[in-house]
């Protein structure tokens, strides 16, 4: 079955699936609109568009909630196109659904499970420019359009590694900017660091009265001075596989106290490589090709992270905590529901 939803192409087929849940996940940050889950790489199409696929093998592994990055504008649309039709590109043409007509009923519940951010990734911050007031009132309109959708602003911030994308003015400007739609509508912030952290800090601590919900700094990367300095002005730090690269990555997340991390896969980015301090803890496996032309629906590709590999960044954290993974899989849910989920937390609690 073939549908277009937006510019996003979905082919849906019934594929394997197994309804078993080890642990309960939330990935606070997954770039479902890259164009590698439409097949296509670096403009070469290599196989057919399997997005629906992806989610599937995300929600039958364990993922309760997918938060999708937005990182320009243009991203807008096709992330909504997704997220408010998660239930008809994805449960309703699952295995379970088809021969399981009790989870049909399901559909509205599991259609909350795709929520976004709204913002301007420190990289594209240029698009301010030519008219600010516009771009700054459009991304406006894209939080009140999707309010019931919308769960933090960002990917804002600043990135010193790639000034070659936009100037390192330019980027300060447009991220204190984007500070203003946090306060606007009560929201957290999705946030980005890149060897910047003088400054990152000095603007969100400037900023600390106007800003109710705090937020988390993703793919974290930094000294264990940098987390305490975050955490102590209220900054969760967010765990991908990026963040466990070296020993040192390791050091520093094993220090990080578990009430202040969330965990996400950036796919189809930061994936954990064999290369990889943190490989060595890896336990969980996936059917995998190795070439993209020989894609299959009910494998992955090499090279390219999805949500699913969840698993894998809790792995990691657990051997160098030393500590049982759905132990942390647990605190890390409830961190994540009380920053974007406030009222979905508030509820358990009072269970």
């Amino acid at each position: 079955m073939m549908k277009f939803i937006g510019k996003v192409k979905l082919v849906c087929k019934p594929l394997f699936a197994l309804f078993h849940v080890l642990m309960i996940v939330l990935d606070i940050g997954a770039n479902l609109t890259d164009p590698m889950y439409q097949g296509i790489y670096n403009g070469s199409t290599k196989h057919e568009p399997d997005l629906c696929h992806v989610l599937e093998r995300s929600w039958t592994g364990g993922l309760d909630k997918i938060i999708v990055t937005v990182g320009t504008l243009s991203d807008c649309e096709p992330t909504f196109e997704i997220v408010q039709n998660d239930g008809e590109i994805s449960l309703k043409h699952s295995p379970i659904t088809d021969n399981h007509p009790f989870f049909g009923s399901l559909v509205p519940v599991y259609q909350e499970r795709l929520f976004a951010t709204v913002g301007c990734h420190p990289t594209r911050c240029g698009e301010f420019v030519p008219d600010p007031e516009a771009y700054f009132a459009s991304l406006c309109r894209q939080v009140e359009e999707h309010r019931d959708k919308v769960v933090a602003i960002g990917e804002c911030g600043l990135d010193y590694d790639r000034l070659q994308f936009c100037e390192k003015d330019i980027q300060l400007q447009y991220f204190e900017k984007q500070l203003e739609l946090a306060t606007k509508y009560d929201l957290p912030l999705f946030l980005h660091c890149r060897n910047a952290h003088d400054d990152f800090i000095d603007i969100l601590q400037r900023n600390l009265d106007k800003l109710p919900r705090r937020g988390v700094v993703h793919t974290f990367d930094g000294t264990l001075e940098a987390a305490e300095t975050l955490i102590a002005n209220g900054f969760a730090i967010g765990i991908n596989g990026c963040s466990l690269k070296t020993e040192e990555n390791l050091n520093v997340a094993a220090k990080i106290p578990d009430e202040w991390i969330m965990v996400e896969t950036d796919s189809p980015w930061c994936e954990i490589r064999p290369s990889h301090a943190g490989s060595k803890h890896v336990k969980s496996k996936y059917p995998t090709v190795k070439k993209k032309e020989k894609w299959e629906p009910s494998s992955l590709i090499a090279g390219r992270c999805e949500p699913v590999m969840i698993s894998q960044v809790l792995e990691v954290l657990a051997g160098i905590k030393g500590k049982p993974a759905a132990e942390l899989a647990d605190q890390y849910y409830t961190n994540t529901l009380k920053m974007f989920f406030p009222k979905q937390a508030s509820e358990q609690l009072a269970r």
